[in-house]
């Protein structure tokens, strides 16, 4: 059986990796004062921070038209491929993984194994980056599902953000009443909460030095429960200085840990806004164990 890897765009995976994976990438819509760009395809992230300021309206997100989207996945029927894994951004937070599993009759000449990541970012993109792998080896489709569950369960991620408007006015924070009106210079803490997969805050912690050395403390309890080996990532959102800071650091706590540093690109970084960072961390893919 040939099988097909697909994920979006919020997986901020490089072009090489891309390539060297056989992965296919669906940009995610971002509106920006009314004019719909492709991420990753028509809009550049640095562009769109330099810009984030000057925006008349907060921007905001959708999902790849239906009609587009099985299309596609006809097309990789047509390529040959028998399946197709398709892994994409937590469901809580986009209706894209829902449309998919809906839209799965209508895809005629290749089987859709839509995923739902139950996160976003970097940690999305090493789930596409394994089964790419294992499909490659001859895995067969429930193999390949039940490693990404796997490698699902393992992941972790802690964010620091400078205020909660963008995710309040885009309905991606669960318990927002608890946080708005916080004074100047509180620095929420966000997750994504291991039950209902949805990102809360649930700390308040008073300036940045203070919220990353929270997390620092957060990180450290949940390596020292797990046996396998890690691999962290700081996720930066126009804040890359503060990122290579903060991984000089860690790096000096955990002298061989793989520690990634990647980015918010439009799509996340338009409900995250501007400065915010992010600690995460899943089973390293690239040993064994």
């Amino acid at each position: 059986m040939k099988i097909a890897v697909v994920t979006d765009s919020t997986s901020y995976l490089t072009p090489q990796e891309v390539a060297d994976n056989d992965i296919h990438v669906v940009p995610i819509p971002v509106i920006i004062d009314g004019k719909v760009y492709q991420e990753g395809v028509d809009i550049k992230t640095a562009d769109f921070y330099a810009n984030m300021k000057s925006f008349k309206s907060f921007p905001s997100t959708s999902q790849p038209p239906v009609g587009e989207m099985v299309a596609f996945y006809n097309r990789l029927g047509d390529q040959g491929y028998d399946a197709v894994v398709s892994i994409h951004l937590a469901s809580t937070i986009s209706g894209f993984y829902n449309s998919l599993m809906n839209m799965r009759a209508m895809v005629d000449n290749i089987k859709l194994y839509p995923y739902d990541s139950q996160i976003t970012v970097r940690l999305m993109g090493y789930l596409a980056i394994e089964a790419s792998r294992m499909a490659k080896a001859g895995h067969s489709v429930e193999e390949i599902l039940a490693r990404l569950d796997d490698l699902r369960a393992s992941m972790g991620e802690y964010f620091i953000v400078d205020d909660l408007q963008n995710l309040v006015r885009g309905g991606r924070l669960s318990n927002a009443s608890a946080f708005i009106g916080s004074v100047l210079r509180i620095k929420p803490l966000l997750t994504f909460d291991d039950q209902s997969h949805e990102i809360v805050a649930f700390e308040k912690v008073r300036s940045t030095k203070k919220a990353l050395a929270r997390v620092e403390q957060l990180f450290a309890q949940a390596q020292a429960k797990v046996d396998y080996p890690l691999r962290a990532i700081i996720v930066q959102g126009n804040n890359l200085a503060a990122a290579e800071d903060w991984k000089q650091k860690l790096q000096q706590v955990y002298p061989d840990m793989p520690i990634d540093i990647t980015y918010f690109g439009p799509v996340i970084g338009a409900h995250l806004g501007d400065k915010s960072l992010a600690l995460a961390w899943l089973k390293d893919i690239d040993k064994a164990y």
